[in-house]
């Protein structure tokens, strides 16, 4: 591979070979874009004419613009996520070495060769209980320790804590640990003194420090976890593909006590298995990075991958949140590879325990994404990117815009009862957009479950037929009830946006914990307000649309004691006693979560 030059890596020529030319040439990659790109405006389409052809059924009137706007605006990211996973299904079960053809790097992990690259486990920590947090990168480094080539590693602990009190418990507990490893000199404690550039600036100054001295990073989180094979498998990889520049994980959640995080892990855990193949088939060379449990190559990342400061005083000003996107963006241009790895093994996270939390993870991430429209503001920077970088850059803004354009829609639902005229209306035609939406809405998680029942032994290492049938109507009820509540936080957090809101980068609650009514109230009244008012009105002008609409109204009429009930820990228990929800590594548990139940 020719490598790029800084000065090179400006120009996008400096992106467009491929480094795969014997089995995917940049002309296949551009066939299967625009297959992608074809199917998903033939159904979008499709989508909008369908819901503009209903609406003008009684006549057109300004209100209906408005609605096919809103409309519109959520259709994107609903008609992807089906193609997504409905390409994965077919590469998985439709033909032959899906697998192969989406991703040949990965059989180079499964090749017994040493690995001669020097790898960083890197822990970056704001704030954050040390001893959760270090039981797990202990878990790690034993696993690496349990393989031929832990010499290779060295676990570094990157904090930016702010609070004195547990900055000295991160010493104490790294002291403790150094004292008991046969090789303390792999365990390095670093602290700094500001949080400058939040996780990003913390992996940058690593990599401009300690990083020289070794070829790739693993970063993890707080939460993460992985299995010392599945690192050495991406290092084979990175050693045998020298111009991957950021291998990608595909990271699932861990089994939880929470009955939060437990139901929505599992909905995810379906759904990411096809999408992430569908991803990877269309994506290749520019693919998706999560910001942790990824392998990075630190040379080009550190020389290509410096964010920039967002100069100003609005809320999109400042450090970028959402580093990992732009990060794989920028090493794209440099001439190397963002790779993702579309299959389970071995890399885990956890999931927030609570409503309230997941809330603020994503107010964070919504802050971070809609950051890139001031990013992309940049002189030169959007015609410099690579056309599929550049879609990937406003896709994850496209996909905050879509929540409160869906809010609108159920806040103008009465109005558009009011002026319905039941004689000429296409009743039938609506019903039947909503049921097709509602379908590719859901096309992740129901192409994830199909995946497991056309497979045997994949259904028994979900606990058997029924509990997962099971698990997936809890969690399809879950999800409608959350996705309003979060939906009408995001849209008060957006419109809040223009008079100064911001959000905080600090530590996060992980463990399992319940939620006081009063604190549910607190911060669920103004849904629960919002799902009052729509339902009465909408039962006052046509109670046969509020009939429709009741299980969306449900998310905000029962935000108060939804928040309660699933961050009860006597929830999450009668689950796990059940078996519903249960991902495999709570029937087989691995070693690496065996030592954390040890530890913690």
């Amino acid at each position: 591979m020719v490598r790029a030059t800084a000065l090179e890596a400006k120009s996008p020529l400096a992106a467009t070979h491929t480094t795969l030319p014997a089995i995917q040439t940049m002309a296949e990659m551009r066939r299967r874009r625009l297959w992608m790109a074809g199917l998903n405006a033939a159904t979008g389409v499709a989508f909008l004419s369908a819901c503009a052809a209903v609406l003008a059924s009684d006549g057109w009137i300004a209100l209906d613009t408005l609605f096919l706007v809103c409309f519109a605006l959520t259709v994107p990211w609903t008609v992807m996520g089906f193609w997504h996973a409905a390409i994965g299904l077919w590469l998985i079960h439709g033909r032959n070495g899906g697998l192969a053809d989406v991703a040949p790097y990965a059989q180079a992990g499964e090749e017994p060769v040493p690995v001669r690259l020097r790898g960083a486990i890197v822990m970056t920590l704001r704030n954050e209980d040390p001893v959760r947090a270090l039981a797990r990168l202990r878990a790690v480094k034993d696993s690496l320790d349990a393989t031929p080539d832990a010499q290779a590693f060295t676990c570094f602990v990157l904090s930016d804590t702010s609070d004195p009190a547990i900055a000295a418990r991160e010493e104490r507990e790294v002291a403790r640990w150094r004292a008991t490893t046969r090789r303390p000199e792999r365990v390095v404690y670093r602290r700094r003194s500001a949080n400058t550039g939040f996780k990003a600036g913390n992996l940058r100054e690593f990599c401009e420090t300690r990083g020289r001295d070794f070829d790739v990073m693993i970063p993890l989180d707080a939460d993460s976890l992985m299995s010392g094979a599945e690192i050495v498998r991406m290092m084979r990889i990175m050693q045998a593909w020298p111009q991957i520049g950021i291998l990608q994980s595909l990271v699932v959640g861990a089994p939880s006590k929470s009955a939060f995080a437990r139901i929505f892990q599992f909905g995810m855990r379906q759904g990411m298995r096809p999408y992430a193949m569908g991803m990877a088939w269309w994506s290749g060379d520019c693919g998706p990075y999560w910001g942790h449990n990824a392998a990075v190559r630190i040379r080009p990342f550190r020389d290509h991958c410096a964010l920039p400061l967002l100069h100003g005083r609005s809320p999109l000003s400042g450090h970028i949140l959402s580093h990992d996107q732009v990060e794989a963006v920028f090493i794209r241009l440099a001439g190397y590879e963002v790779r993702l790895l579309p299959r389970e093994g071995g890399s885990f996270e956890e999931n927030p325990p609570t409503i309230l939390d997941f809330s603020a993870r994503d107010l964070r991430w919504c802050l971070g994404n809609l950051q890139y429209l001031r990013l992309l503001r940049q002189p030169g920077l959007l015609a410099g990117l690579l056309p599929t970088s550049r879609f990937q850059l406003l896709w994850a803004i496209a996909m905050f815009l879509g929540v409160p354009a869906g809010t609108l829609m159920f806040a103008l639902l009465p109005l558009f009862a009011q002026r319905l005229d039941p004689e000429s209306f296409a009743l039938t035609g609506a019903i039947a957009l909503v049921l097709s939406w509602l379908a590719m809405a859901n096309g992740p998680k129901l192409a994830g479950l199909v995946d497991i029942l056309l497979r045997p032994a994949e259904i028994r290492r979900y606990g058997g037929r029924a509990r997962l049938l099971a698990g997936g109507l809890v969690e399809f009820v879950f999800s409608l009830l959350l996705g309003a509540v979060t939906g009408f936080r995001l849209t008060l957090f957006m419109l809040a946006l223009p008079f100064g809101r911001r959000v905080a980068w600090n530590g996060q609650d992980r463990d399992a914990h319940g939620l006081s009514w009063r604190l549910a109230v607190s911060e669920f009244w103004a849904p629960t307000a919002f799902g009052i008012v729509l339902a009465l009105w909408l039962h006052a002008v046509s109670p046969a649309l509020f009939s429709w609409t009741l299980p969306w109204l449900a998310g905000y009429l029962l935000a108060i004691p939804f928040a309660v009930a699933s961050a009860s820990p006597a929830a999450g228990r009668w689950l796990a006693r059940r078996g519903i929800c249960a991902v495999p590594e709570e029937i087989a548990v691995p070693a690496e979560l065996r030592a954390l139940e040890v530890r913690t």
